[in-house]
């Protein structure tokens, strides 16, 4: 089943379970996929809703800490609620072993050898590891990586 009939079952049986709060959180997720549909005129597939569902999860992580340093925990909450939902569509995150295994087989891959070479590096773990890891985690670790080759 694709992820967005996967989504439309969830929408189906919160509404039956009368669950307000999951709903609503998947009602958005329907709503940025819609977009989705209507700017770029075309039927999402799963890879698609994957860059959709991270986007909006990387959104929630940022609206959480700056409710947290404004001291709105009941806010900081409501976006929590909706991380877990979304993360039920994302697949199972890699172990930070497996990333950087993963991470250290694309430098040797693209022969990379120093931060000159990031984008090609991460131009081929974004597509395995989207969904799987925090990109921004990801990059981070690739740029220390090849700043330390570069300085050794």
């Amino acid at each position: 089943m694709s992820l967005k009939n996967r989504i439309a079952e969830a929408v189906k049986d919160a509404m039956r379970a009368r669950d307000r709060e999951r709903l609503g959180a998947l009602r958005l997720v329907q709503s940025e996929i819609k977009q989705f549909e209507v700017d770029e005129r075309r039927e999402p597939d799963d890879a698609a809703i994957l860059v959709i569902l991270n986007r909006m999860l990387k959104q929630r992580r940022d609206s959480i800490e700056q409710y947290r340093r404004g001291q709105r925990e009941d806010l900081a909450a409501r976006e929590e609620a909706e991380v877990a939902v979304i993360r039920e569509f994302l697949p199972e995150p890699l172990a930070p072993d497996a990333v950087t295994a993963m991470l250290e087989q694309a430098i040797a891959e693209t022969g990379a050898a120093g931060p000159a070479d990031m984008g090609r590096v991460m131009a081929i773990l974004k597509p395995r590891l989207l969904g799987r890891a925090d990109m921004g985690d990801v990059s981070r670790q690739v740029r220390a990586r090849l700043q330390a080759t570069a300085g050794g």
